[in-house]
């Protein structure tokens, strides 16, 4: 693969910081002497010690030296220790094709990020060009039409349904061109496709693998590099996990966006991100003269936790995470059916936090952002999640994450009584 085609002039012309890699030198090498950064001395930093106390009792403590560590400068790509521990979850849940393939063009290479939005910004940022086309799943994250939009002004939609983006959608998306135009200099054909592939936001679905293949050799087809936004990967409602792009990934064409937030913390602001080494570069070299990198407090906290729980823990917390999220699913399906059957229509979540819902009605937004708001309940219209947000929409995204039974049975019942009055 020709990395190269798939970058942005200004992504293309950074530079790396020698002062960043510096402090990469010295994180791997502590017993140098450096007289080169502008390192603070430590004995300045009020915070000598930290503990965390988990919900099962237990405490984690960060001794002065881990502390010492997480509060000075770091790497741009994370704290070694986590990125190891990372890389070693994602060869073990995903198997990379391309995770030390000797001789391989896009070998496998991992960034700890301010979580997953950061390095979906940063990534979109490296790769599209002002008059650039951009295939996004449709409806999709508002997050990423917000940094999709000020990019350019050429993204298109591709058609989601029950089971994820529809690869006929795609076709369609890409029959203006051929797949000899993408070996075509000058071609202005699609080069990146977004996608959430695990409980959709807004709309619950999930990829099914049929699918995942089909979308996958088109991509091989058309020469996409595809990024797979999935923060709910862990989060699916049944198992075993439906396989990632990432892990039929002979070629090296998928960036991989994983999220602490919907499992850990989502104040912490951690996510990493995985795909071909020439494309994460790029990600690194923004972040060099952007952030820097991911909070090194976060970073040590979380990889503490890791630690004390081991992959085996890890992957029990999310299935009891997941767990949870089922049955908050079911409670609002269940309170959906009480209050608006016959009012609207809804498809049942696969994974995820949400559920999306079409009224009876020819456009939500005020309804939603008036009349729910003055009756004291919020939900989302789904024109944000439209590529066109001007354009009426009846649909609405409800998130049953953070409300208790009682909390939604009040909100739907406030909803249903604004439709009955019309």
């Amino acid at each position: 693969m020709n990395y190269a085609r798939y970058l942005t002039r200004l992504s293309s012309s950074r530079q790396h910081s020698a002062i960043r890699v510096l402090t990469s030198i010295v994180q791997e090498n502590p017993s140098i002497i450096t007289m080169a950064g502008g390192m603070p001395n430590p004995q300045t930093f009020p915070i000598q010690e930290v503990s965390l106390k988990l919900k099962n009792g237990k405490r984690i403590d960060l001794d002065e030296k881990a502390t010492r560590i997480a509060l000075q400068y770091s790497g741009t790509k994370g704290l070694p220790p986590l990125v190891n521990m990372l890389t070693e979850l994602q060869c073990r849940i995903h198997n990379p094709p391309t995770y030390k393939a000797e001789g391989h063009p896009g070998p496998l290479d991992l960034i700890v990020t301010s979580g997953s939005q950061d390095g979906l910004c940063k990534v979109f940022e490296s790769m599209v060009n002002p008059d650039d086309k951009v295939l996004v799943e449709h409806p999709t994250y508002s997050g990423t039409l917000a940094i999709v939009k000020p990019l350019t002004s050429k993204a298109i939609p591709v058609e989601s349904d029950i089971d994820g983006l529809n690869p006929a959608s795609l076709r369609q998306a890409l029959s203006p061109w051929s797949p000899s135009d993408a070996k075509r200099p000058g071609s202005d054909i699609p080069k990146v496709l977004y996608l959430v592939p695990n409980g959709g936001n807004p709309t619950g679905a999930g990829l099914t693998l049929d699918r995942k293949k089909e979308i996958y050799k088109i991509a091989q087809d058309y020469n996409l590099i595809i990024m797979e936004d999935d923060p709910y990967f862990y989060l699916q409602f049944t198992k075993p996990y439906v396989p990632s792009f990432l892990s039929m990934d002979t070629d090296g064409r998928v960036v991989r966006f994983d999220s602490f937030s919907k499992l850990v913390s989502s104040g912490m602001r951690l996510g990493f991100v995985t795909g071909p080494k020439p494309l994460l570069e790029r990600l690194e070299l923004h972040m060099q003269c952007s952030v820097m990198h991911a909070s090194g407090l976060s970073q040590m906290a979380l990889y503490k936790v890791l630690e004390d729980w081991g992959i085996e823990g890890f992957l029990k917390h999310a299935e009891t995470t997941a767990e949870l999220y089922k049955t908050k699913r079911d409670q609002c399906l269940a309170i959906m059916e009480k209050h608006l059957k016959g009012l609207a229509e809804w498809t049942i979540p696969s994974g995820g936090m949400f559920v999306w819902v079409k009224l009876h009605v020819e456009d939500s937004h005020k309804l939603i952002t008036v009349r729910a708001r003055e009756k004291g309940v919020l939900f989302v219209p789904g024109s944000v999640f439209m590529m066109d947000s001007s354009k009426p929409s009846p649909y609405i995204r409800a998130s049953y994450s953070n409300c208790t039974e009682e909390q939604m049975d009040t909100a739907f019942q406030r909803l249903a009584e604004i439709l009955q009055e019309g």
